[in-house]
């Protein structure tokens, strides 16, 4: 479960060592999460795990530093993630059937829907098209449950996919084997396929940032932004410069203390969130090996937890 305000733009996962400390984790955060709404909080479906989602890097550092501090937790800490979002570019078909025997009785459902990218902003939208009785009513709710928990977890790394239309247009259902159950299965079924003919792609955060440097460091914090992937937006004149870039969230880990070891702490930097573009791995550095911010893999099946988790460093590092 989800729990906070905006949408985050990191994500980093934590693994309390016992029930003691997990209980330690869980009363901090509720008491985090009730003094700064930008912080989230997700569970992954056996519990054994928690997700923080921020805003920024060091909005999550201080919250492991206090956790550690005033709560006392002892958690291994995962690879900060970026909050990466899925959408379609294209029309496409799906169907979800289910069919199986569990002991004396069978469990059927049968789902068709389109699926369209939708308007940015608009969410995930669901119309029911269906024509009769093809499917009885007490199902469809099921299917948009099954759907929605679907586009939760996206087709290509796990991600969330945003603004898509779904409709459901035509399936079958079975007197005695359909359940709500059946349906909801189904439902995501259905979803997956049609996504996975879609044409969908990764999103990024994009981020606007800001530095105010001496003019003798000038030259090398533009060629830095520049190495970053960044695009430079503006470069006052005078002694300080004000400089202004568009950088990917994936390219801005570490620069805070980036920044203060070139300019000799002389230099400040503001950062701003502007909007979701799409991912372009050829755009990566392939010599960094796995890259922190590459997309989560392998791409989950229906049955998957919503929330593929980072997996913690290799040197066990605990809080």
């Amino acid at each position: 479960m989800r729990k906070g305000g905006p949408a985050p733009l990191l994500l980093l996962a934590l693994r309390p060592s016992s029930k003691e400390y997990r209980e330690r984790l869980d009363e901090g955060l509720r008491q985090m999460t009730s003094e700064d709404p930008t912080l989230s909080v997700e569970t992954d479906d056996q519990g054994d795990a928690v997700i923080l989602g921020g805003r920024d890097e060091g909005q999550l550092e201080r919250v492991v530093d206090r956790l550690a501090r005033d709560f006392l937790v002892n958690a291994a800490v995962g690879r900060l993630q970026v909050a990466y979002k899925e959408a379609l570019t294209r029309r496409a078909d799906g169907e979800g059937r289910l069919s199986r025997q569990l002991g004396d009785r069978g469990e059927y459902a049968h789902v068709k829907v389109h699926v369209w990218p939708g308007e940015p902003g608009t969410g995930h939208v669901f119309e029911n098209s269906l024509i009769g009785r093809a499917i009885p009513n007490r199902f469809i709710e099921p299917i948009s449950k099954g759907i929605e928990d679907a586009c939760g977890r996206g087709v290509l790394a796990g991600y969330p996919v945003v603004d898509v239309k779904v409709q459901l247009y035509d399936g079958s259902y079975h007197d005695v084997d359909s359940s709500e159950g059946a349906f909801e299965i189904a439902g995501a079924m259905a979803f997956h396929d049609a996504a996975r003919k879609a044409a969908p792609i990764l999103l990024e955060p994009l981020m606007r940032v800001g530095v105010i440097v001496p003019e003798e460091y000038a030259a090398d914090v533009i060629a830095n932004l520049s190495s970053r992937r960044g695009q430079i937006q503006s470069h006052g004149a005078g002694d300080p410069q004000t400089i202004e870039a568009l950088v990917p969230m994936s390219q801005m880990f570490s620069y805070a203390a980036d920044l203060r070891f070139r300019t000799r702490g002389r230099a400040t930097h503001s950062l701003q969130f502007v909007s979701y573009v799409r991912f372009d791995p050829e755009m990566n550095d392939g010599d960094r090996g796995v890259l922190l911010g590459e997309p989560r893999r392998p791409t989950p099946t229906p049955k998957d937890s919503a929330i593929a988790l980072p997996e913690p460093d290799d040197d066990g590092a605990e809080i």
